[in-house]
């Protein structure tokens, strides 16, 4: 079994044994919802190169129109030899049923999280199989977290293409009849220490015991072993504390110094090894303290960019796991420390590739537009899964569950909406207590860690006068940036750290229309290079130095289709040469 290009779908949780099912498969559009079982008289009158959605051109599909559903069926071989087989999909929008066989192995509801089935008892004794996926994304319902998929049918101002059915990786994975299921880090930057949970599953008549052993570049940290109850079991894991600061840094993750421990999970049946993965962690802290973002115990100014994670022919999906590494690697030498993942829940592989070449990240939920008690619903399910998956990556230090006021829109007035905010605020630090958590990012705050502020004033001038620090409590009263309060009645500014999560937006394109034929824009206009820079340089010049921020996220990394106020163009290449934009983000003179 190999690879491909994508990698190991899940590179916190690795075994060497796995078999990708990406590639060729039939196809077939389900625009009226008719074909509700196997037996019904499925066109197979298509062709789709998986894991790219039949929206991109990538996927040999190509078709952007309105499509209700669509079906999936192709071939594999594989033989248990007395294991169990787990199939898994990294994501399908929005809602899932997987047959093996003829045999209903799984459904899913939610287009940005993960899910898996143990299809052993479909496969039977032959080696050769049949997978089917039906996938259910009505283009119009907007009551369904769906991010920047517009709900037009060309894209418009800042929505895009949608994405229907498939668009992660799809693979096989042969397990022990018990197996590692989950392990989830959390680390205890104050007690030198690593939380390790490890959850099992299979046949669980038995007693198990689980061997974790931490090393950094070779080193032994940590051996630990100890007994699962029931299914699961944490631990503290004591790292060996060199107790001098310069060798204990050594061990601190930060994008400056981005050092991950490498651990192995063993999983023991009286004696026996009947599991083995592979893993990682860091020892990190991400709190607030005051007025300032703390990494580590020390003030850590943010210097992000927000990143759309499209691509024009292969649209949410990436090209490949190269390309994943090469926009963290890009995203770095534009001189940022961090990129705010706006409206998407992007791939693994990009987490991993920020936890080890060092790159904050910001994970936002993508939005439903409507408010209905469907709706919250939907969004506080898969917000559960999505921290559920993402909890353990060092690299994500905030979770903002809204962005400005998208599917909560009468928060000034409606008491239903403003609830909506301050449950998943306070919901969102129960599944995770060791983050800042952002309510509602751009304006509109209410329960919330930071407070963010969205503003596209295109005067350095004007960004310079509006947020200095003698106008702070002039801004939060009376002020309103993008014509929206900042904070709710009744929840004044309570000396959190002020980030400014949106700003920038400077458009230059090479030409004036995208290849969909929208108008290319941006918040403000450049005319060459020269300009270009200049613009970019001036503005950041005036947030790096304001007092008042604790850091910015400049509008945007790259190019996206009818946008074009990208740092880069929607290819990834620069717009200008990355030393002197890294120069001009880092404010150095």
């Amino acid at each position: 079994m190999t690879s491909d290009a994508f990698a190991y779908p899940r590179p916190q949780l690795v075994r060497e044994n796995w078999l990708s099912l990406n590639g060729k498969w039939k196809f077939a559009f389900d625009d009226n919802n008719q074909f509700q079982n196997l037996s019904d008289d499925i066109p197979w009158d298509k062709e789709i190169l998986v894991p790219y959605p039949p929206e991109s051109e990538a996927s040999g599909v190509g078709d952007r129109g309105y499509h209700y559903a669509c079906w999936y069926k192709r071939e594999f071989e594989i033989s248990t030899k007395g294991q169990r087989v787990l199939l898994h999909f990294g994501a399908v929008d929005y809602r899932a049923k997987v047959w093996v066989n003829g045999h209903l192995v799984v459904e899913h509801i939610g287009g940005h999280t993960p899910f898996s089935a143990d299809i052993t008892f479909a496969l039977g004794d032959s080696e050769k199989h049949v997978v089917t996926v039906y996938a259910e994304d009505d283009p119009h319902d907007l009551a369904k977290p769906r991010g920047k998929q517009d709900w037009q049918l060309q894209p418009h101002s800042i929505w895009y293409p949608r994405t229907t059915g498939i668009w992660q990786t799809v693979w096989l994975e042969p397990v022990a009849n018990t197996y590692i299921n989950k392990i989830r880090w959390t680390p205890n930057f104050d007690g030198f220490e690593i939380g390790c949970e490890t959850n099992i599953a299979g046949d669980l008549n038995a007693d198990f015991t689980v061997e974790v052993t931490i090393s950094h570049n070779g080193k032994l940290l940590a051996d630990d072993h100890y007994k699962i109850i029931g299914h699961e079991a944490a631990r503290k894991i004591s790292l060996s504390d060199p107790g001098i600061d310069d060798s204990r840094n050594e061990l601190l993750w930060s994008p400056e110094r981005p050092t991950l421990l490498d651990a192995e999970i063993i999983l023991l049946r009286d004696g026996e090894v009947i599991d083995k993965v592979s893993s990682y962690t860091a020892l990190r802290s991400a709190h607030i303290n005051r007025d300032r973002f703390m990494l580590n115990g020390r003030p850590y100014f943010l210097r992000l960019v927000l990143d759309q994670g499209y691509w024009p022919d292969t649209l949410l999906t990436a090209p490949s796991d190269d390309a994943l590494r090469r926009d963290v690697e890009l995203t770095k030498a534009m001189g940022f420390n961090g990129v705010r993942k706006h409206q998407k829940i992007e791939d693994p592989r990009y987490l991993y590739w920020a936890d080890k070449l060092g790159l904050l990240v910001w994970e936002e939920m993508p939005s439903a537009y409507r408010f209905t008690s469907t709706a919250i619903k939907r969004l506080v399910r898969e917000w559960e899964e999505v921290i559920d998956r993402d909890y353990s990556h060092p690299c994500i230090i905030v979770w903002v569950p809204f962005n400005e006021s998208w599917g909560v829109p009468n928060l000034t007035s409606t008491q239903a909406h403003r609830n909506a905010v301050e449950a998943l605020y306070h919901l969102t630090r129960t599944f995770d207590s060791t983050r800042p958590v952002i309510g509602n990012d751009g304006w509109e705050a209410s329960a919330t860690d930071l407070i963010g502020i969205h503003d596209y004033d295109a005067n350095p001038q004007s960004i310079a006068a509006r947020y200095g620090s003698s106008v702070q409590q002039e801004l939060f009263d009376r002020r309103r940036p993008g014509g929206r309060i900042l904070t709710l009645d009744g929840y004044p500014h309570r000396g959190q750290p002020i980030v400014l999560t949106e700003f920038g937006g400077i458009a230059y394109a090479k030409q004036r229309h995208s290849e969909e034929g929208q108008e290319m824009w941006g918040y403000s206009q450049a005319s060459s290079d020269g300009d270009f820079f200049n613009r970019y340089r001036q503005l950041l010049e005036v947030v790096n130095e304001t007092a008042m921020f604790s850091g910015f996220c400049y509008t945007q990394f790259a190019d996206t289709f009818q946008e074009a106020n990208g740092l880069l163009f929607a290819d990834r290449t620069p717009k200008l040469p990355l030393e002197k934009i890294a120069a001009a983000t880092g404010n150095i003179k």
